[in-house]
């Protein structure tokens, strides 16, 4: 009954590439879907070249993206109010209530987005595409289907992801995979979800489906991007793996590159750190322990980034990219007549009108509350596939990944956290850097920029599982290791009187101070929150790196600790997790431990300590 319906509503051509995949799940499941959503056709994409050019010509019949002037890149434009995760709309569905996650009884979110979903895509064509996170035929491979009607969001998920219908075809009924259903809704008279209202971004891990509708942000809609994240997370921990929010790089060491992985909250300088090395993945990471060791993929093959001040002097690679003729995607930049692109702090010389994501654009124009309009939106991105960047790693789609050697989580902090620190063994820096993070809010979600907020593993938003087993979860997979990955905290953003301490530059120091750490050819100075790197040693490695003079004044105030702070900080997050029952009680003991060290060094040197005096 199921393969008749579906060669009813597909046609001869579309229901044969259905029926190659001998997946009884897989048909169970378009089959409700198209029933659901009624589309007038239904596209499936088989991952050719042919398919992949289809969907990039209908993106620009539709309107939904717009030809700019070099060849192979696009402009897309969400609704003013649709630009930035939506964390008020998007929810877990599951009974019970988590703490810092947004929960929604099962039912009655299932009830209320299919709801939305039923007849969404009446009118319109319904694409399918099937990708694979991870290396293929690996053991890191996550399948996944997407279902959407924009072709915005499939072009942008041939970027990003390895296609893997063949691999639905070979494995047939063993073919376990992640569900994504996406419709823009009803559209407005500029083509942009007019119902933002009404948007609703549900995660439901009982049956591993996403559903999403009423948006067209990527971030909201593009399914295996961070959505994807919350049901992996529930699979990593089910199987005793790490799903997290990190970049993975090659930083070049005495022997061959070394492989770090790095979480950032976005807008805090991930993705320009990822180009410093040899470039694996800018944003997400799969890390399983095979015989003793921590190995990493990237399951994606292209990059969503933040592309606001990218400029030629400060990100050379990301602006070779985004200047040359090529795949490209950008949204809610600034679009000229010529169809030249323009983006805050890009350094081009503005046009005298254009398009943006508020529509028509002139220098000086002001919205209704008569702010000056800028040239993009603060969250504007562009989506490029990583073989378009000269410094990608050749392991990049390895499927045995590579070793991880050390794991970095940059926070930012105005005010407190110092640049650079290791943490004294895994236990101190899960607990004392990852699971304790605080940063500045940032424009890549919805709310007020500058706040502080608690951020874990800059994972938070992502979360999908109780934060206590999330951190047991890391706890014991550093235990199942011969070497744990040595473990890094950064700020770019400390700053005096208004002006950053470091320089956009000075991020190639700290991670070849790593790769000497990780090769034990530096020593460091131990403090009461773990190690700091000796004057002596960072005076060389800024000549060595940047043909730089680092002078004394300049660590002392880049490195004096705010003990004080600190010790108010190691309060704050051992609240926090007092009322989390699951939470393991090493978290207590190492907070603990570190509280009591800052209180020694604070009698001992009072409330900020230079560590200038311990060397």
């Amino acid at each position: 009954m199921v393969l008749e319906y579906l060669e009813e509503k597909l046609g001869r051509v579309m229901f044969e590439r259905v029926k190659q995949i001998n997946n009884s799940k897989l048909h169970a499941f378009l089959s409700e879907v198209i029933s659901l959503c009624d589309p007038s056709s239904v596209f499936v994409s088989t991952g050719s070249l042919e398919d992949y050019e289809y969907i990039r010509r209908r993106a620009l019949e539709s309107g939904e993206e717009l030809p700019a002037m070099i060849p192979g890149h696009t402009v897309h434009f969400d609704s003013p109010l649709d630009q930035a995760r939506a964390r008020g709309d998007t929810f877990i569905l599951m009974d019970e209530k988590l703490p810092f996650i947004n929960t929604k009884p099962r039912r009655d979110g299932l009830e209320e987005v299919i709801g939305l979903l039923r007849g969404a895509m009446k009118d319109r064509e319904m694409l399918v595409g099937f990708y694979s996170l991870g290396p293929k035929k690996s053991p890191f491979q996550v399948l996944a289907v997407q279902i959407t009607d924009s072709y915005y969001v499939l072009h942008s998920e041939n970027i990003l992801y390895r296609n893997a219908y063949d691999e639905f075809v070979r494995l047939g009924e063993g073919a376990d995979f992640l569900k994504f259903i996406h419709s823009q809704g009803v559209l407005d008279e500029r083509g942009g979800s007019k119902n933002v209202d009404k948007r609703r971004i549900y995660i439901d891990p009982a049956s591993e489906t996403v559903y999403s509708v009423n948006t067209q942000y990527g971030g909201n809609s593009i399914g295996l991007k961070k959505l994807s994240l919350r049901l992996t997370m529930i699979r990593a921990l089910r199987e005793g793996w790490l799903a997290e929010h990190m970049f993975v790089i090659g930083v070049y060491g005495r022997n061959g590159p070394l492989y770090f992985a790095g979480a950032y909250p976005s807008a805090s300088g991930k993705t320009s750190t990822s180009m410093i090395g040899r470039l694996i993945g800018d944003d997400i990471a799969f890390i399983r322990a095979f015989d003793g060791e921590a190995r990493v993929v990237n399951p994606e093959i292209g990059i969503f980034g933040i592309i606001d001040g990218v400029n030629a002097k400060d990100d050379p690679l990301i602006w070779e990219v985004l200047n040359k003729p090529g795949e490209v995607i950008f949204s809610n930049v600034l679009l000229g007549k010529n169809g030249e692109v323009f983006w805050n702090g890009s350094g081009k010389d503005l046009p005298a009108r254009g398009k943006n994501y508020l529509g028509e654009w002139w220098p000086g124009k002001k919205d209704e509350k008569g702010s000056v309009v800028p040239t993009s939106h603060p969250n504007a991105r562009f989506t490029v596939p990583l073989f378009s960047f000269p410094n990608l790693d050749p392991r990049y789609d390895d499927p045995e990944g590579v070793a991880v050697s050390a794991i970095i989580y940059g926070v930012r902090d105005s005010a407190n956290v110092v640049p650079l620190v290791e943490a004294f063994d895994w236990l101190h820096g899960v607990v004392t850097i990852g699971a304790s993070m605080e940063t500045e809010r940032t424009t890549a979600v919805l709310g007020k920029p500058g706040e502080l907020e608690f951020n874990p593993f800059a994972n938070l938003d992502f979360m999908s599982i109780n934060l206590g087993v999330y951190v047991r979860n890391h706890i014991e997979f550093g235990r199942r290791l011969r070497n744990p990955p040595k473990i890094y905290g950064v700020n770019y953003f400390l700053s005096e009187n208004g002006k950053y301490l470091t320089d956009k530059e000075d991020k190639k120091v700290w991670l070849k101070w790593m790769a000497c750490r990780v090769e034990e050819e530096v020593e460091a100075v131990t403090t009461p929150i773990g190690y700091l790197p000796l004057y002596s040693d960072l005076k060389k490695l800024f000549m060595d790196v940047l043909s730089k003079e680092y002078d004394v004044e300049a660590y002392k105030k880049q490195f004096t600790i705010k003990l004080d702070k600190y010790d108010e900080k190691a309060r704050r997050i051992l609240r926090i997790y007092s009322e989390i029952p699951e939470t393991p009680a090493e978290v207590f003991t190492t907070l603990e431990e570190q509280l009591s060290r800052l209180r020694r060094y604070m009698q001992e040197y009072g409330p900020h300590l230079n560590p200038l005096v311990l060397q």
